[in-house]
């Protein structure tokens, strides 16, 4: 014998976890800022990428009582908006976009920022890791430094490849062709 289960109308509705939550679909052009219509006459602006226009949109985020705000790490495009709004106070979810597109509900830009937002408002979005300024800076050097030593791999990679197709059998005579220039200091190899 099964048991029933009786289930109220408030049992498949969704608890707000950020009533106060706004959503920004990031772009290359502009970006699209959503907050809940209550607060504002025109709920959804498109906002221009300058500093300047960033920091009108923090303001006019402040003015609706926003204090969260979701946004899908696009590119690099993110970077700028994040930091002016973290500067400006507010915490912001950084959401991985593979997260939401497989979600169906949104078609333009306009309907994409209400939809972060509304997913926010109701918890549904989980907040990307975001290391420390502290941490980012050493990050931003490690990166640089590991694109540099690919490089120079790739570019000795190259010269071994050229001199073989000329038939210059270097690499039976010197190991470490890179070896050999940097110890010239940058100069050719003596013919």
């Amino acid at each position: 014998m099964t048991e029933r289960i009786q289930q109220g109308k408030d049992a498949l509705s969704l608890e707000v976890v950020y009533p106060n939550a706004a959503g920004i679909d990031i772009g290359n052009a502009a970006h699209y800022v959503a907050v809940p219509p209550e607060r504002d006459q025109e709920p959804v602006r498109r906002v221009e990428r300058f500093t300047e226009d960033l920091k009108k949109m923090a303001e006019w985020l402040a003015q609706c009582g926003i204090d969260t705000v979701a946004m899908q790490s696009t590119g690099v495009y993110w970077l700028p908006v994040y930091e002016v709004l973290a500067e400006r106070g507010f915490r912001v979810f950084l959401v991985n976009a593979a997260h939401t597109k497989n979600l169906p509900g949104r078609k333009s830009d306009v309907q994409e920022c209400q939809w972060l937002m509304k997913l926010h408002t109701y918890g549904l979005l989980n907040d990307s890791f975001r290391p420390t300024e502290e941490l980012c800076v050493p990050r931003t050097y490690w990166r640089q430094r590991d694109e540099h030593v690919k490089a120079a791999s790739a570019t000795v990679q190259r010269m071994q490849k050229v001199l073989t197709e000329m038939n210059v059998q270097i690499a039976n005579v010197i190991s470490d062709v890179s070896r050999r220039i940097n110890s010239n200091s940058g100069r050719s190899l003596p013919a």
